[in-house]
């Protein structure tokens, strides 16, 4: 029997669609669906490897391991991951098949949505529900031609829309209004009801605004739903999380990690299980402000732009506080981009990232890194140098090599040594992402700086997180109005 669908989209980016799909997405699961999440089209930096071996958007990883089920490259068929001075990678089914600026892109999206519709079909088969989530906002008119990602695809799929508004950002009646003024007829006939995210106070206050929102749309009102503070302890797909994560309060100082914020920064979720350490306070660096003169470390993490983002670390001193922090007896430790930086130089012969070249990095290990087209995605194992076992993935553009490697970070599980260490041992570099999600290697760091690990299973959190967040849906939002309108 193939499965039903519904599918979230917003009055606008960062409304909270990605937390609601989760949420339902475990519900359901909780209810004894087969539940599948789906993004036709995604941009993000923030992805993750799959068991087929490609990659999709973070947030498409947390609502499959909401599913309980395996990641797979058609959970996000179309995947678009910026880069600084080509446009964006556009990544199909799992595997880049080029770059593309905006313009050009447009042009892309009618003959990708056959891939899309492919990709729906096999989750279809394999499920009783699919979870559909949009991307930006429904109501963006200008770009409806050849849209694959929001009512374009819903149309051609014939998948029931739910649209959620943002409460807290205030203007939710006049957006959710505002949209079905706004969108073609037929796609406005695709809208079987609506939602209103993160609401903070008295309920009761908003009721006249839900009927108000229903009575000028005529779609049906499927829920308010309070704000959910411990969705900060959830992986964030998108950067703006970053800012949003820096205001909140720090840990207890025991051990300060500093983060400098780059603006192609990638695959930031390796900083949430340290954030998690009551221990930890992580310190976020914007350029234009130093580097704390107290941290015990400096962690670069990845980047989509290496070579761009290089320029604005050193154009904005960080590699000068970066050599003072060493000085002082800090350590320093490189994630992918951040340790392709942290080498001697960076060459892009093929114009990967831009204009065809070769840089001067940091200099702070001794290694040279040639950027390829080859990317490597690929989960791995291994063991640090200090004997600490680590689970993991790789996910780079670009060969490293160098007299460094011959003290590596770490030695994979078939026999490769990864990264490179100095010969002070206080600046490391590795292509290995989500290590410190490894509960055994993140304690092995806090102790290393002074600190205690007091996560004995991270993983186990996440997941008692997307509980929370499941009940919380159950309890504010009408599931089984939603259940009855998918199809």
């Amino acid at each position: 029997m193939t499965a039903r669908a519904l599918m979230f989209q917003g009055t606008g980016s960062d409304v909270g669609k990605s937390l609601v799909v989760a949420g339902l997405c475990r519900a359901f699961t909780k209810r004894g669906f087969t539940v599948r999440p789906f993004k036709p089209q995604n941009m993000s930096n923030n992805a993750a490897v799959t068991s087929d071996g490609g990659e999709i958007g973070r947030a498409q990883a947390l609502q499959a391991l909401a599913c309980r089920t395996p990641l797979t490259v058609h959970m996000n068929p179309i995947l678009l991951k910026p880069q600084s001075q080509v446009g964006s990678q556009v990544v199909v089914q799992g595997k880049v098949v080029g770059t593309a600026d905006a313009r050009a892109y447009q042009t892309m999206k009618a003959g990708l949505m056959p891939r899309v519709l492919e990709s729906f079909g096999r989750l279809k088969n394999e499920a009783d529900l699919v979870l559909v989530e949009g991307a930006g906002s429904a109501s963006e008119v200008n770009l409806r031609a050849n849209d694959i990602a929001n009512m374009g695809f819903a149309r051609t799929a014939d998948v029931p829309v739910v649209l959620i508004g943002d409460i807290d950002r205030g203007g939710v009646i006049a957006s959710l209004v505002g949209t079905k003024h706004v969108v073609d007829t037929s796609d406005a006939a695709m809208i079987c009801g609506f939602l209103v995210n993160r609401f903070r106070g008295d309920p009761s206050l908003f009721d006249e605004g839900m009927i108000t929102i229903a009575e000028q749309t005529g779609w049906r009102a499927f829920g308010l739903l309070p704000h959910f503070d411990d969705a900060r302890r959830l992986p964030a797909e998108d950067a703006l999380a970053l800012t949003a994560k820096s205001a909140r309060k720090a840990g207890s100082g025991k051990v300060r990690i500093a983060v400098p914020i780059l603006p192609s920064i990638s695959n930031f979720d390796d900083l949430d299980p340290l954030e998690a350490e009551p221990d930890v306070e992580l310190v976020r660096v914007w350029p234009g402000t130093a580097l704390p003169g107290d941290a015990d470390l400096v962690l670069l993490p990845g980047s989509k732009a290496t070579i761009a983002d290089l320029k604005v670390l050193q154009d904005a001193g960080f590699g000068v506080d970066l050599a003072a922090h060493i000085r002082r007896g800090g350590r320093v430790l490189g994630l992918c981009g951040g340790f392709q930086m942290l080498g001697r130089t960076i060459s892009d012969p093929q114009g990967i990232e831009g204009p065809a070249g070769t840089v001067d990095a940091l200099g702070l290990l001794d290694v040279d890194t040639v950027l390829t087209g080859n990317k490597s995605l690929h989960p791995v194992a291994g063991v640090t140098v200090d004997g600490t076992s680590f689970r993991g993935y790789e996910m780079h553009v670009g060969r490293t090599e160098g007299p460094g490697m011959q003290r590596p970070f770490a030695t994979l599980g078939d026999g490769r040594p990864d990264g490179a260490t100095s010969a002070d041992g206080l600046v490391s570099g590795t292509y290995v992402h989500g290590f410190f999600a490894d509960d055994e290697q993140r304690a092995a760091w806090l102790t290393k700086l002074g600190g205690v690990s007091q996560l004995a299973d991270y993983d186990a959190g996440v997941d008692r997180v997307l509980d929370g967040l499941a009940a919380h849906c159950e309890r504010y939002l009408d599931l089984d109005a939603m259940l009855a309108n998918a199809r």
